[in-house]
């Protein structure tokens, strides 16, 4: 049993497991899976969902659905910007210097070829359609990188440099996808002085459960403060610094679940990283490390209920949403990574990974055009529940295309073939 759980985990299985169940749900019974999704925790709490009474008073309910979209996903943002931070930080890092060059101008390519496919399409299908979807450009940008990074595998191989190359691609357009979800999706009205707090939260974690035991221990080769801090307090300061930081967010009006990522950087880390999913990871032992590796179990509970609470689509939901997310995906992404990247690689002069051809460009971009979770919560945050298009709720629609997005991986093996890339076993 402890082998089938750490493969179900470590293949995000509880995330498609909870997607498919909540698909089943929602076509057999549409009224008891919505029920759940909205179901009342605590009613005019200090959390939840915010709105107005009659008075002009915001009152806030905690739904089920809150709790794990706006507040237990923040712990899986928090990982992705973990990896984010590190690539970018430390001196090995693979966001870094000239190596990570070719890789970011690709990212740009793959999100502005999604966007210019989905843009271009929706005005194409005329104004009606392209005022109701619009708001969703963001939906087809996403990539999932633990499914690309799997798919990837399958392509080219474990020790194929394309799968690093991809893994770059992935954590930039991860971090992009945090800035978009910030700036360009708040969850309500900007009261930006709140952020003062998360702010706030993260100098003072930094300062006394970071800085100052280091500078105390100076000169001390046994740094006994640093060692009763770590050991005594262990990541109690940061959860509550994450606390004061995730209410800030909100209070804000920015989406909360970003709202531990200023707390992230303030955590003591490795010098060095061996890279998201390398097995010598397990075996740092720094705080930041040590978090994460503890957080892993319970993020994959949390996808899977994410999963459960945000894929109950109904089929006649089906919509020009769908399509046109899809075609972000599908198109958009191995055209846009393609030419960018072959920009970058030869009209820049920046170059490709030794062993990597200009058309394995496409075959990642392919492979990239898995959005899945990301694009589930940003088809969420974009879309009202009430934006409707012909009858249908644009949302679901929007979401549909996010999970069809799965058949970049059919694609991804097809193109592989077709580009008769070589397998290199790692």
């Amino acid at each position: 049993m402890y082998k089938v759980w750490n493969f179900v985990t470590g293949y995000s299985l509880l995330l498609i497991m909870g997607a498919i169940i909540a698909l089943v749900w929602a076509n057999v019974d549409a009224h008891s899976y919505h029920a759940m999704v909205d179901f009342v925790i605590v009613d005019d709490f200090f959390i939840g969902h915010p709105h107005m009474d009659d008075h002009g008073h915001v009152h806030r309910t905690l739904t089920l659905h809150y709790l794990f979209n706006d507040i237990l996903m923040a712990f899986f943002f928090a990982i992705a910007a973990k990896e984010v931070w590190e690539a970018v930080i430390l001196k090995n890092g693979s966001l870094r210097g000239k190596k990570a060059a070719t890789p970011l101008v690709a990212t740009f390519g793959g999100m502005a070829g999604p966007i210019a496919v989905y843009l271009g399409l929706a005005m194409i299908m005329g104004s009606e359609t392209f005022d109701a979807v619009k708001n969703g450009w963001a939906v087809p940008t996403a990539t999932d990188i633990a499914f690309s990074y799997l798919v990837g595998r399958i392509v080219f191989g474990a020790g194929h440099p394309a799968v690093r190359f991809l893994l770059l691609l992935a954590i930039a357009d991860d971090a992009a996808g945090l800035v978009i979800l910030a700036i360009f999706y708040p969850s309500s009205e900007l009261a930006v002085e709140w952020l003062l707090l998360s702010v706030f939260a993260a100098l003072a974690v930094f300062f006394l459960a970071n800085w100052l035991p280091r500078k105390l221990d100076r000169g001390n080769e046994l740094r006994a403060t640093s060692t009763w801090v770590r050991q005594k307090l262990h990541f109690w300061p940061y959860l509550i610094a994450a606390c004061f930081s995730w209410y800030g967010f909100m209070m804000a009006g920015i989406h909360p679940a970003l709202g531990l990522l200023p707390i992230v950087p303030t955590i003591p880390h490795a010098d060095r990283a061996f890279g998201i999913f390398a097995a010598a990871e397990a075996h740092l032992t720094d705080l930041l490390n040590d978090i994460e590796h503890k957080l892993k179990v319970p993020v994959e509970i949390i996808l899977f209920f994410f999963g459960l609470l945000n894929a109950g689509v109904e089929f006649n939901a089906i919509g020009e949403a769908t399509w046109l997310v899809l075609a972000g995906l599908i198109i958009g992404k191995p055209v846009g990574v393609l030419i960018m990247g072959a920009l970058a690689a030869h009209v820049f002069k920046l170059g490709l990974p030794a062993g990597m051809r200009t058309i394995d460009l496409f075959v990642i971009g392919c492979v990239a055009a898995i959005g899945f979770t990301v694009s589930l919560f940003i088809a969420t945050v974009a879309f009202d529940s009430t934006t409707m298009l012909h009858g249908a709720p644009v949302q679901d629609a929007a979401k549909m295309g996010a999970l069809f997005s799965f058949a970049a991986a059919g694609i991804s093996i097809i193109a592989g073939k077709v580009c008769r890339v070589q397998k290199q076993p790692g």
